[in-house]
């Protein structure tokens, strides 16, 4: 066994009411007394596409021992479960980039002869909510009536994997950690977050090297000794990873901060919820 992202189940927060399971189209998942269970690490790729479908939190990534994920036992799996379950997987794996992995679904597929569906080769998956296109009517069409706010921003870099844990703005502050598109989302984005604070950003979905950001969250908690960290995010299933990565290194680290997280709506950029974790 290695060393690998792998999903894990917070049973006194799980209520068993078994959202996750659809949403894990490899197979990974089962409700079994009244809680659902992670059946075997082969079949869970790690990509966390369950995580922001528990409406009770109690599903995170976490980086621990686990056996490798084996593609081919996947395909094996869902072969048996139909053309719909097939699809969700392969645009699943799509949709995350993970080119190898769906070279070798559809090998599999070829070698057994299963029809490989046309639009998971070419086309956008539908299946994931953050890469479905939506139009927000009328927004075009707004007049700007007042002068534009200041910018509050008061460090650079502000990238994750750019920024040091020990650089001035960040000691003894107040951070928060936007994923990337929320500052596009919300107009106010200036004023109801950043301001006071420190800015740190990234994609829990499309950025490589999540250990590292939870790495540099674990020394801006210990060694910058930051006062409270603000995760803020969009609605969409995939942002979800950004909080589990902060509370991992909430977690990880010795000295403990407040955690906050915030969801913003893709439509109107309104804040959906805001509480401390």
């Amino acid at each position: 066994m290695s060393t690998r992202t792998i999903i894990t189940i917070d049973e006194a927060k799980c209520n068993g009411c078994g959202l996750c399971i659809p949403n894990c189209p490899e197979g990974a998942l089962q409700v079994i007394d009244g809680k659902a269970r992670l059946v075997s690490d082969l079949f869970c790729d790690g990509l966390g596409a369950c995580v922001g479908y528990c409406p009770e939190g109690a599903i995170t990534l976490v980086e621990r021992e686990a056996e490798p994920y084996d593609e081919r036992k996947v395909m094996s799996n869902i072969a048996r479960q139909g053309a719909n379950t097939i699809h969700a997987h392969l645009a699943h794996l799509d949709a995350h980039g993970e080119k190898e992995l769906l070279k070798e679904a559809h090998d599999y597929m070829k070698e057994h002869h299963i029809p490989v569906p046309e639009e998971t080769v070419h086309e956008a998956p539908a299946g994931c909510p953050g890469r479905q296109g939506v139009s927000f009517p009328g927004k075009s069409a707004r007049v700007e009536t007042e002068a534009p706010a200041g910018s509050e921003l008061g460090n650079w870099p502000i990238q994750l994997h750019l920024l040091s844990p020990m650089a001035p703005p960040f000691k003894g502050r107040d951070v928060l950690l936007s994923a990337d598109c929320v500052a596009y989302a919300m107009g106010g984005f200036h004023a109801s977050f950043l301001k006071a604070k420190s800015l740190a950003i990234a994609c829990p979905k499309l950025d490589e090297g999540k250990e590292i950001y939870r790495e540099k969250l674990t020394a801006l908690i210990e060694h910058a000794q930051i006062n409270t960290l603000t995760v803020v995010m969009m609605e969409v299933p995939c942002c979800r990873g950004l909080l589990a990565i902060a509370q991992q290194a909430v977690e990880k680290a010795v000295r403990k901060i407040p955690l906050k997280a915030a969801i913003v709506s893709i439509s109107d950029g309104t804040v959906l919820s805001e509480k401390w974790v």
